[in-house]
């Protein structure tokens, strides 16, 4: 589905919103691709979770976003999320076999119902204890929001 289809008739400028995106990735050093479609991740959040429970699995979170908001590439698509799995080294029968028996459904299903009782709506979203923020937000907004939350800042 198109970004245009995705948010008609919400009044969201596209191009500004995409905009602000980039400066933000580029203000943090991060990849962004010019993104004009939205994917259903719902498997590839099953195949993350598999992924994490094998040796160097947690890689794949960096793997997907740069799938996603860097290649565009369409993470509904099974072979795409097991190309991805190969590339990391992981092998790609386990992963087809995980997702064919749907084995991590569950795990997804309590994240997105925690999410869900959290009133977290989008991506991403920072929670301390009854405290939130939301969407992709500068350094120093981060920063004020952990200081609020009572987060004391360590020394490096």
């Amino acid at each position: 589905m198109t970004l245009e289809e995705l948010f008609a008739g919400r009044g969201i400028d596209i191009d500004a919103a995409n905009a602000r995106m980039v400066a933000l990735m580029e203000q943090e050093g991060l990849p962004y691709g010019d993104r004009t479609m939205t994917y259903n991740s719902r498997m590839a959040q099953e195949v993350a979770v598999w992924a994490i429970t094998r040796p160097n699995g947690a890689a794949i979170h960096d793997m997907l976003f740069r799938a996603y908001f860097v290649s565009d590439v369409n993470l509904a698509e099974v072979d795409n999320l097991l190309a991805i799995v190969e590339r990391m080294g992981l092998s790609g029968e386990q992963a087809k076999e995980a997702l064919q028996l749907r084995q991590f459904r569950e795990a997804v299903d309590a994240d997105w119902q925690r999410s869900r009782d959290l009133g977290i709506t989008s991506v991403p979203t920072f929670v301390i204890g009854k405290n939130g923020l939301v969407g992709a937000q500068p350094y120093e907004q981060l920063d004020r929001f952990l200081t609020e939350s009572g987060i004391a800042r360590r020394e490096t």
